[in-house]
C-alpha cells in the first residue's frame, strides 16, 4: 500500500470516528457538558503528555510555550475549541444530534467567508453562488425549527475561528504540539471547575463504578487518536481528498441523529439541509476544478528534459 493510501485510510479512520462521536458522548448524559468538556482537557493533556514523552517532541513543545506570541495565539484558539466542545455535547445529550450535523456541513462555507472577512481573499463567483446558497439554506432552516439554527451556527463559526487560528501557525507548529500546547493553556481553568463541581457534589467521576470515571478518562484518547490519524492523513493526501474526506464526519452524524436516536426531520428541515448539500456541491466541484487547473498550470511551467 503506497503513502496516499494509507493516508485516505487515516482520513477516513479520524473523519470516521468524529462522526460516530454522539454515539461516545451519549453514554456520558450523566455528565453536563461542563463536566466533560474539562474531564475531556485534563485527560487530553495526560495524553498528549505521554504521546509527547514517546515520539521525543519536548524540544517542538518547550520551543513554542516560551514564545508569547504563540501561546496566546493558541490560547484563544483553545477558548474557542472548548466552546466548540462544550456546545456539541450539550448538543448531543439535548437531543439535538441533527442541528449539530448541520453546523459541520455550515463549516466549509464559514470557512471561505472568514477568508472574506478577516484574510481579505478575493471569492471567484462560484465560491459566492456557495455562499449565497448557503446563506438561503439557513434561513429556510431559521423558519422550519422557528429559531434560528443557533447549535449549528456555534459550531460553525467556533470551528471556523479555531482552524483559521491553525491556519495562521500551522506552518510553525505540529498539530500534536498545538494541541498539547492548547490543553496546557485550558488546564488550569478546567482543573479549578472541576474540583468546584466535586466541591459542590456536582461531580460524577465516581458514580457507577467504574464506568462513569472509565468513560471520562478515555475522552483523552478519545480526543487525541483521531487527531493524529488527521495529521498523518494531511502529510499524505492532496488538500482536496482531505476536503471530500470532511463531510464523512457531519453525514456519520446525521444518521446517527435520524436512524439511532430517532430525532424528527419534517420536510422543511429535509429542504434546508439539501440546499447546504447543493452549496457544498457547488463549492466542492469548484474548489477541484481550480485546484486541476493549478496542477495543469504546473506541469506546463515545468522545465522540459533534463
Amino acid at each position: 500500500m503506497n503513502s496516499e493510501s494509507r493516508g485516505a485510510l487515516y482520513g477516513i479512520g479520524a473523519y470516521g470516528l468524529w462522526g460516530v462521536f454522539p454515539l461516545y458522548f451519549r453514554l456520558l448524559e450523566r455528565s453536563g457538558a461542563l463536566e466533560v468538556v474539562v474531564h475531556r482537557v485534563l485527560w487530553s493533556l495526560l495524553v498528549c503528555a505521554v504521546v509527547v514523552a514517546a515520539v521525543r517532541g519536548w524540544a517542538e513543545l518547550r520551543a513554542t510555550l516560551v514564545v508569547p506570541q504563540r501561546v496566546v495565539t493558541l490560547g484563544i484558539g483553545a477558548v474557542l475549541l472548548a466552546v466548540n466542545w462544550g456546545v456539541y455535547v450539550y448538543a448531543v445529550n439535548s437531543g439535538q444530534v441533527v442541528e449539530a450535523s448541520l453546523g459541520y456541513f455550515v463549516n466549509p462555507l464559514v470557512t471561505v467567508l472568514l477568508g472574506v472577512l478577516v484574510l481579505r481573499e478575493r471569492l471567484r463567483p462560484w465560491q459566492w453562488a456557495a455562499v449565497g446558497v448557503g446563506a438561503v439554506a439557513v434561513a429556510v432552516l431559521t423558519i422550519a425549527y422557528g429559531r434560528p439554527p443557533l447549535i449549528a451556527l456555534t459550531l460553525a463559526l467556533s470551528f471556523g475561528l479555531y482552524g483559521l487560528i491553525k491556519n495562521r501557525v500551522g506552518a510553525s507548529v505540529g498539530a500534536l504540539t498545538s494541541l498539547t500546547t492548547e490543553t496546557v493553556v485550558l488546564a488550569l481553568p478546567a482543573a479549578a471547575v472541576l474540583a468546584w463541581l466535586e466541591v459542590h457534589g456536582q461531580g460524577h467521576f465516581t458514580q457507577d463504578p467504574p464506568w462513569q470515571a472509565l468513560l471520562l478518562a478515555s475522552s483523552g484518547v478519545a480526543t487525541v487518536i483521531p487527531l493524529l490519524m488527521f495529521a498523518a492523513a494531511a502529510r499524505r493526501v492532496p488538500l482536496s481528498t482531505i476536503g471530500l474526506l470532511q463531510y464523512l464526519t457531519p453525514v456519520l452524524q446525521l444518521l446517527c441523529g435520524v436512524l439511532l436516536f430517532g430525532e424528527h426531520m419534517p420536510p422543511a428541515r429535509w429542504a434546508g439541509f439539501a440546499l447546504v448539500w447543493v452549496a457544498l456541491a457547488v463549492l466542492t466541484a469548484d474548489t477541484l476544478r481550480h485546484a486541476s487547473r493549478r496542477r495543469a498550470a504546473a506541469r506546463d511551467l515545468e522545465p522540459v528534459g533534463a
